[in-house]
């Protein structure tokens, strides 16, 4: 891939640590600009270093000030951040409905902390793929800390275990209903638990039906989604120090811990932040970061596939007709849907099979 001299420059100056050229890639990327696919190509080998956190959980649950003391807690310890907050879609305009700074108010005009609100764009669980392209500018920028606050959509927040390494759940207290929400999905996705709003009425019983479920959930194994759950609620980690069996296998799996917060007040933040530092050290020490990876790389192969392979059909089936002619020829019991399917892959599964057969440079077959 080439890049044109506009693109090298911004490429130059985002490696050189200029946040004007982080404000301009990721709104290229947020666009799909022309030429943004090869700037994304040439981030990936100056990636790696940072953390990814997700923050998810339900609206009301209080994300935006708990991101906001983290960013400014990280800062106090001397470490640059990196925010993506994936806000609802405008009907109108498909941007981000909510502005970056009304909810960064602890870390206006630092500019070690760098703030993005980016549109939903209709995404399950708000992430889109510019998402993940977004991460990888910050990551290629040099942010130590790199945080994703998601819309709070249930749960298909899953969605966000493509892009974090350690994903954090916030439960409001007192609410029944956010526990059997979790029950329903979230579960898999925690490495950290948070009650925020600790200080109110229900947080104990909030934290012990928490407890209860990651029991529940780990005897029953509903709990090994990422293979990271072995409950028993903790105060271990502290402890915890990436010991092997005589196999090289893990000694034990991740449990996620109950964090207790109350982000207005910055109180249980140290802690919160410990306990991500536990699950970066678990996740490295374990080999299971590598894995994540691995998982994650997979899985936007899938997704750039998935969509150029779409668009390669939407030009064969406008090459013949359009869809909604075709679709009139369905109803006019024509043709079927199964048999233009079938017409429209031809040329593609063609194609497939000459690359196929076709010669290595050697002269021998690929086949």
């Amino acid at each position: 891939m080439t890049m044109d001299a506009d693109d090298e420059s911004l490429l130059e100056d985002l490696l050189a640590g200029k946040h004007r050229a982080l404000a301009r890639t990721i709104s290229k990327i947020e666009n799909r600009s022309p030429g943004y696919r090869d700037l994304v190509s040439e981030l990936y080998a100056h990636t790696g270093d940072a953390d990814v956190i997700g923050i998810t959980g339900s609206p009301g649950a209080g994300k935006s000030t708990l991101v906001d003391k983290l960013a400014e807690t990280y800062r106090d310890r001397g470490e640059t951040v990196g925010v993506i907050a994936i806000d609802p879609s405008s009907p109108f305009t498909g941007g981000a409905v909510l502005g970056d700074r009304i909810r960064m108010a602890s870390t206006v005009g630092d500019m070690d902390v760098f703030v993005r609100s980016m549109s939903a764009r209709g995404t399950l669980g708000g992430l889109s793929t510019a998402t993940a392209d977004a991460v990888k500018a910050m990551d290629a920028f040099g942010k130590d800390k790199i945080i994703i606050e998601t819309v709070g959509a249930g749960q298909n927040e899953i969605d966000i275990v493509r892009t974090a390494d350690t994903v954090a759940v916030l439960v409001p207290p007192g609410s029944g209903d956010d526990i059997q929400t979790l029950k329903a999905g979230i579960l898999e996705i925690a490495d950290v638990f948070v009650v925020n709003k600790a200080d109110r009425d229900g947080a104990d019983r909030t934290v012990q039906e928490l407890r209860d479920m990651v029991q529940l959930g780990d005897e029953s194994g509903a709990a090994g989604g990422g293979g990271h759950h072995s409950q028993e609620v903790i105060d271990a980690h502290d402890d915890w120090d990436g010991e092997t069996d005589a196999d090289g296998d893990e000694a034990e799996d991740w449990t996620p811990p109950i964090v207790e917060t109350v982000a207005t007040k910055g109180t249980g933040v140290e802690t919160f932040i410990d306990e991500l530092a536990n699950h970066r050290a678990y996740l490295v020490e374990s080999g299971t970061r590598a894995e994540k990876v691995r998982q994650r790389y997979a899985e936007e192969i899938r997704t750039l596939l998935r969509e150029d392979v779409h668009a390669l059909l939407e030009d064969e089936l406008d090459a013949s007709g359009g869809i909604n002619g075709l679709a009139d020829a369905v109803r006019r019991g024509e043709t079927d849907p199964y048999s233009i399917a079938n017409d429209v892959l031809a040329p593609v599964e063609a194609c497939v099979e000459n690359l196929e057969t076709e010669p290595d440079e050697d002269g021998s077959s690929r086949e």
